[in-house]
């Protein structure tokens, strides 16, 4: 038995092998929905656990905003998302791709219709005598030299009569709407990127701001040991362990701050300032709301929402189109031309009636013996043809897989942040209990240690745990295509320029 993704792709070829009947090679038509009725092995709940006061409901076909970070209810992050619009310089390069392969498409039209050319040509001319002779003159006589003055109009057009000029501006078309789509890709991941990174500054003030209250008890408890030891109640030994505890909190705070000056260095990078003149204001996991309601799309529809499936599919377009132009190159080629003009010795009889010159001119050309060349290209390009066959199939499973990641990690995400405030809440409590009975002496020191540990350990996870959530609900936005086709994305120097319909 064949395997289901052999299968797959033979269909996905034979649908696009279908030949049409005013040009040679495939007449292209775009891959079918992948027949699966859900994304995720399981059916979604209706809704997560509520998590940090909060559960998120999975919208089962919902539509998704063209600007999908305003759901974080953050001025800060819409504000940074806008100045990147305007000012990232990999955006503009995808605008300008754009522009590029719309113009090539615009000059490929000239192959279907007659190019006209007109010249006028001045020429000064002094003949010999040995070449007068020949046509009867005298060998001796020299002539006076003369100017003759040509003006003439000339129709060139190549019979697109196997459809491979059309065959060739069908392939740019295809590579310029593949540039449309690389565009939304470069829109999709900037914003998405912008937002993980906002969520991870938030997430490492969290985390600096934790550590260094952390220090803080620390350093109060070292104190009291200090004391006690002063009077003789504690021995020397708790002071050097619960130094060691500090001195590896502290040990904990420069990568932090690291991470974080490197996070502000990369935001500056994405709204394309240099890092010295980025002075935005900070991030903080109190100021990004997590979104209440979540998009759960169709299989159907998120192969149309995801720009990198709709990019895979004009590289098939572009494939099919090839196999035709390669094709009519094995083919006879009729071109026609004709010219008119006037041949004169002055520019005032140059457009009389005597002067007129013309020609028509009617070829046709085939390709005899190549060693082989045309054949091999033919067959190249059908080869190329299932490569991106193959390589859409690929697409398409590995954005199905990343839903499916990105919805299965939302129901996670909220039982880790449950379990996290619970282990926060326990150890704090816990932590408060020891300290009191260690002041009583019910508890040994390395009892309050221990707790010590455990609620710096249940404090920095429960904020990775709510910021990984805000993180991953950005990436299911992502995933989903992130509402392009809502947006125009496309600047107005470049609709100016290329006629573009979003």
């Amino acid at each position: 038995m064949k395997p289901t993704g052999f299968l797959f792709s033979s269909a996905l070829i034979s649908a696009v092998l279908a030949l049409n009947a005013c040009a040679v090679g495939p007449d292209y038509r775009a891959p079918a929905a992948p027949a699966v009725t859900s994304i995720t092995p399981a059916p979604l709940p209706p809704a997560t656990l509520q998590a940090g006061g909060t559960a998120q409901h999975f919208v089962s076909g919902g539509d998704i905003s063209g600007e999908w970070w305003s759901l974080f209810h953050s001025e800060e992050l819409n504000a940074l998302i806008n100045a990147a619009l305007a000012n990232n310089p990999t955006l503009q390069a995808s605008q300008q791709t754009l522009v590029e392969a719309q113009e090539n498409v615009r000059a490929a039209y000239g192959q279907l219709i007659p190019a006209v050319s007109g010249s006028f040509q001045d020429e000064r001319q002094q003949p010999s005598s040995a070449s007068s002779a020949a046509f009867g003159g005298s060998a001796t006589k020299s002539i006076a030299p003369y100017t003759l003055y040509n003006a003439s109009l000339s129709v060139s057009y190549g019979l697109d009569i196997w459809g491979g000029a059309r065959r060739d501006v069908e392939s740019l078309q295809a590579q310029a709407d593949y540039q449309r789509y690389q565009l939304e890709a470069a829109y999709l991941s900037l914003t998405a990127n912008i937002v993980t990174a906002a969520v991870n500054e938030a997430s490492l003030h969290a985390q600096i701001d934790a550590t260094n209250a952390i220090i803080a008890t620390e350093q109060k408890q070292l104190d009291i040991l200090n004391r006690q030891f002063a009077l003789g109640g504690v021995p020397k030994a708790n002071i050097i362990s619960e130094q060691a505890t500090l001195a590896s909190t502290q040990a904990t705070l420069p990568p932090l701050q690291s991470q974080l000056a490197q996070i502000r260095n990369q935001l500056a990078d994405y709204v394309g300032q240099f890092p010295s003149n980025y002075h935005e204001a900070d991030f903080t996991l109190a100021s990004l709301h997590l979104p209440d309601d979540v998009p759960a799309s169709l299989p159907s529809a998120l192969v149309n929402q995801r720009p990198d499936i709709q990019a895979a599919a004009q590289q098939l377009h572009e494939a099919s189109a090839n196999v035709g132009v390669a094709t009519a190159q094995m083919l006879p080629q009729i071109t026609l031309s004709a010219s008119i003009g006037h041949d004169a010795l002055t520019t005032a009889s140059l457009f009389t009636p005597q002067t007129l010159i013309w020609s028509l001119v009617a070829g046709v050309t085939q390709p005899i013996f190549q060693g082989g060349e045309l054949a091999a290209k033919r067959k190249a390009a059908i080869a190329a043809l299932h490569v991106a066959g193959s390589q859409y199939q690929a697409t398409v499973l590995a954005a199905f897989q990343n839903v499916a990641d990105a919805l299965q990690a939302l129901q996670f995400d909220a039982q880790t942040l449950q379990a996290a405030q619970l282990a926060e809440a326990s150890s704090a409590q816990s932590l408060a209990v020891t300290q009191s009975q260690f002041k009583n002496g019910s508890q040994p020191f390395t009892a309050v240690l221990t707790a010590q540990a455990t609620y710096q350990n249940a404090l920095i996870a429960r904020v990775k745990a709510q910021s990984t959530r805000l993180a991953d609900t950005a990436a299911l936005f992502q995933a989903l295509g992130g509402g392009w086709w809502h947006r125009d994305d496309v600047s107005e120097a470049v609709k100016t320029c290329c006629g573009i319909i979003p």
